[in-house]
């Protein structure tokens, strides 16, 4: 499937159950002092390399951000590709099983800390909020929890997953 956006990129949605069998997502806390995209909640993810395909890509780079190694992932499908608009990537989200318990390897020059979210409770605290971004206002689904914000893209693509499992 295609998506608007000139930069081509992709994502990990690592998920768990822990052992009261309730899903959890693992997701990124960006470091504040990169140049895009700074302090922002997201799931591992980035850039596709020449001669990638966009699943590898999804997993090398969870690989890079939080030391999930591929061999680690059983990767279940795709989501809906997602677009950003003041970025211009076209993100390609992918959904990955993983055993609780792991130990994160943080990147550090990305990475400032890794979040795991039990999907009951972002679903419990979904909101449609009307944010301001360079200027910009536009409303965006959002997820707050412990004071980390999800939305935008990330945001857009959590809806999307969160809706395919109440199916």
């Amino acid at each position: 499937m295609d998506v608007h956006g000139r930069t081509d990129s992709a994502v990990l949605a690592p998920l768990y159950a822990d052992s009261a069998g309730t899903l959890h997502a693992v997701f990124t806390r960006r470091r504040a002092d990169l140049r895009r995209h700074p302090g922002e909640i997201s799931f591992p993810g980035g850039r596709r390399d020449e001669g990638e395909t966009l699943l590898e890509t999804a997993l090398r780079e969870a690989h890079e951000e939080i030391g999930l190694p591929p061999s680690a992932v059983d990767v279940l499908g795709a989501l809906e590709p997602t677009p950003t608009f003041v970025t211009n990537y076209a993100i390609y989200p992918f959904v990955g099983l993983i055993e609780p318990g792991f130990e994160w390897v943080i990147g550090e020059t990305e990475v400032a800390e890794v979040l795991e979210l039990s999907l009951e409770t972002l679903r419990a605290v979904y909101a449609e909020r009307r944010l301001v971004r360079r200027g910009i206002p536009f409303r965006t689904p959002t997820y707050e929890v412990d004071g980390h914000l999800i939305w935008g893209a990330t945001g857009r693509i959590l809806q999307d997953l969160l809706a395919r499992l109440a199916q």
